[in-house]
């Protein structure tokens, strides 16, 4: 057999996807995954929806189609993100994606050649550090505080490294640490990408999931010079299954964006794409979304008080406004991933935190994620995370 392509030995196995293979076992309380809950999928909606296309136009629900995506749905998102998010844009500058995570693929087979630096926020999204990776690229970290990235070091890094190629960013809620930049960090960021010319990718899976606080506009928004790659999904406000996101990029980069899709898969697909927008034709998306709020605020709330009830002195984490996902730091000389083993070893999946941080140096972290588990599974599994966290102190 023929030696493998050197790039993939720097492809490794998500920690994530390998926990999501044992949480489906019975007694296993899962923080682990950033699963939406499934109770709240418009199943009878949706249902309703895929019924209309099929009866009404089965036969190209069926058949290949354009490699932007499906028209309709991208004049549907076109339109929420000038409502949602002020940004005004318009299809042809619209492609689809199977989830944001093809996207950023993608964004990395543009721009990466090996030894190019990505620019990421610490810690970042074991996703993107994984898509990235595979082009062999180089990662330099900005340090974080309790508002998100650190502009400052942002602006001294970008003024001492070379071969900066992207800037990858989630300002809202972000995965792992739930944290939000504030409005002036914001302006900030659009100030420093156009004072060096660098491309940056907004990852805004979770910002119509905001249940505290006040709506911050996206950066996008705030792009005049289009440096800036938005990326949206449907995967956390209507249903992950569907692997359908999008990007929003200027036409060049969007006509590279098409010629990379054509290639890599041909098209998204069709019939998932045409149902979401006969979902939208038919019901009102931000109804469901209002739906899904409540939940996620109490169930948010009821982790983090049983946490400040349970957790020692010396555990830090955070209390997120919106998303899915709260972020945890231990002491130092406590190791997170020996800890994640005797966890799940008394039935709690969590995530490790070293994966989060692409050049590997924070051991002492991890994630838990709260919109996929009952009251009692959010009580009984942090009690048990309590427990061990103590054993370890």
């Amino acid at each position: 057999m023929a030696e493998f392509a050197k790039r993939m030995d720097n492809i490794k196995a998500s920690d994530i996807r390998q926990l999501l293979k044992i949480i489906g076992q019975p007694g296993i309380i899962s923080f682990a995954g950033g699963l939406p809950a499934p109770e709240l999928f418009p199943v009878e909606d949706f249902k309703a929806a895929l019924d209309a296309v099929m009866d009404e136009n089965g036969r190209v629900a069926l058949q290949y189609g354009a490699t932007e995506g499906w028209k309709p749905l991208r004049d549907h998102i076109v339109k929420r993100l000038a409502a949602r998010n002020d940004i005004h844009t318009d299809a042809e500058h619209v492609l689809l994606t199977a989830g944001s995570q093809q996207g950023l693929d993608f964004l990395g087979k543009l721009y990466l050649d090996p030894g190019d630096v990505v620019v990421v926020e610490s810690p970042s999204y074991l996703g993107a550090i994984n898509a990235f990776k595979q082009y062999e690229c180089k990662f330099v970290e900005v340090p974080t505080d309790e508002n998100g990235m650190i502009m400052a070091e942002l602006d001294r890094i970008l003024a001492t490294t070379e071969r900066v190629k992207l800037i990858y960013v989630i300002p809202d809620f972000q995965n792992p640490s739930g944290r939000t930049w504030p409005l002036e960090r914001r302006h900030q960021f659009i100030d420093i990408i156009n004072k060096y010319h660098i491309t940056a990718i907004e990852d805004n899976p979770y910002g119509d999931l905001r249940f505290k606080g006040e709506y911050l506009p996206a950066l996008k928004s705030m792009d005049p010079e289009e440096n800036i790659v938005y990326f949206g999904t449907f995967s956390k406000i209507l249903a992950p299954g569907l692997r359908i996101g999008w990007t929003v990029a200027n036409a060049q980069i969007t006509e590279k964006l098409n010629l990379i899709a054509q290639a890599a898969v041909l098209q998204t697909s069709t019939i998932n794409a045409m149902a979401i927008a006969k979902y939208l034709d038919m019901f009102d998306i931000d109804e469901h979304v209002a739906k899904i709020l409540p939940v996620y605020k109490h169930r948010c709330e009821l982790m983090i008080q049983t946490m400040r009830e349970t957790f020692p002195e010396g555990v830090k984490f955070t209390d997120p406004d919106g998303g899915l996902f709260t972020w945890v730091e231990l002491p130092e000389h406590i190791n997170s991933r020996k800890l994640a083993e005797a966890a799940l070893a008394k039935g709690v999946a969590v995530v490790p935190g070293d994966g989060f941080f692409p050049n590997g140096e924070n051991k002492h972290c991890f994630r838990m994620n709260y919109s996929n588990a009952t009251d009692e599974q959010l009580l009984v599994g942090v009690h048990r995370l309590a427990e061990t966290i103590r054993e370890f102190m």
